[in-house]
Order: C-alpha cells, then structure tokens, then sequence
C-alpha cells in the first residue's frame, strides 16, 4: 500500500469516527461537516481507485 492510500485510509477512518462522536453527542451541524468530508474523502477514493468499505456511523 503507497502513502497516499494509507493516508487517505486513515483520514477516512479518523473522520467515520468524528461523524459517529458528532451524531452520539447531538452536534448537528458538526455531523454535517463530517458527513460531507467523509463525502469527499469516499468520492476522491473512488477516482483513484481506493477500494474503501463504509462503516455504519
């Protein structure tokens, strides 16, 4: 696995669980942010061909 792959990986980890803490604590417009980086992130893997597997958050 290359850095970028790892790192974006991570960074799709990192922001499943801020969105899963952001939906636990009630903070909407938080859950909002990270839904859509975890959107952004999720699109960006699919143009480079990262296979990603969406966890329930």
């Amino acid at each position: 696995m290359d850095a970028f792959t790892a790192g974006l990986l991570q960074r799709i980890r990192s922001t499943q669980s801020d969105l899963r803490q952001a939906r636990e604590t009630g903070d909407d417009f938080l859950a909002e942010v990270e839904q859509a980086e975890l959107e952004d992130l999720q699109r960006l893997a699919a143009d480079h061909g990262v296979p990603v597997t969406v966890s329930a958050c």
